[in-house]
């Protein structure tokens, strides 16, 4: 897969180009489902727009309180408007084996790699995996391969997709979610503001920018 972008070099140059103040940035908070396309479509772009993020894995099921494996209908639906997302993004879209399904074990990984610092790297290369190559991201070769990229320890992750305590916690965060009004992830959560829908990424980024140029007034 290459190595991940990184993150913190870029920072370091964008943080050099600035004179005045002392603002912080505005904290973003990235929850998403790796089984959800639009997870996919939008982590690149959240990746890069934004300069302090929490990325947080979320049960699509707990928010949408429903899963497309079980009607083809909301599947053949999911496809086409992933499809001509992509394609309006001019980005690659190979379906995973097995679409749709719920990937539990890749979601514990990534709560595993939030805690460690490596939820963006691990997210990226798993959404690369999945939706770049076509991997199934329950295979523990490819959850292997993700980990490597993102710089996490095999052993360890390999214990985390085991660990079905994690489910609550996942759980937790969708229903939270619905309970704010989202109804669909990715969704991103920009200081008091949420936004969902992949849709919304570039909103949400103006809405960032707007309280960065404020800050430096």
């Amino acid at each position: 897969m290459g190595e991940v972008i990184q993150l913190a070099a870029r920072r370091r140059r964008r943080a050099g180009g600035r004179v005045r103040g002392h603002a912080q940035p505005l904290q973003t908070e990235f929850l998403f489902d790796l089984a959800c396309p639009f997870t996919y479509l939008a982590a690149e772009r959240v990746e890069r727009a934004f300069e302090a993020v929490v990325w947080t894995p979320v049960s699509e099921a707990a928010v949408t309180r429903a899963s497309a494996a079980g009607d083809p209908i909301a599947t053949r639906r999911l496809c086409r408007a992933a499809e001509a997302r992509a394609q309006q993004l001019r980005m690659p879209l190979v379906w995973p084996e097995r679409f749709p399904c719920d990937v539990p074990a890749a979601m514990r990984v990534a709560s595993y790699a939030v805690e460690c610092g490596r939820g963006a790297a691990f997210t990226l290369a798993a959404g690369r995996l999945a939706y770049c190559g076509g991997f199934d991201l329950e295979d523990p070769e490819t959850i292997a391969e993700a980990a490597a990229a993102a710089g996490l320890g095999l052993d360890a992750c390999l214990e985390a997709a085991r660990d079905e305590a994690r489910d609550g916690k996942l759980e937790a965060a969708g229903r939270g979610l619905l309970a704010a009004g989202a109804d669909m992830l990715p969704a991103l959560r920009v200081g008091r503001s949420l936004f969902w829908g992949e849709q919304r990424v570039a909103e949400a980024a103006a809405a960032a920018r707007l309280h960065a140029a404020a800050s430096w007034r």
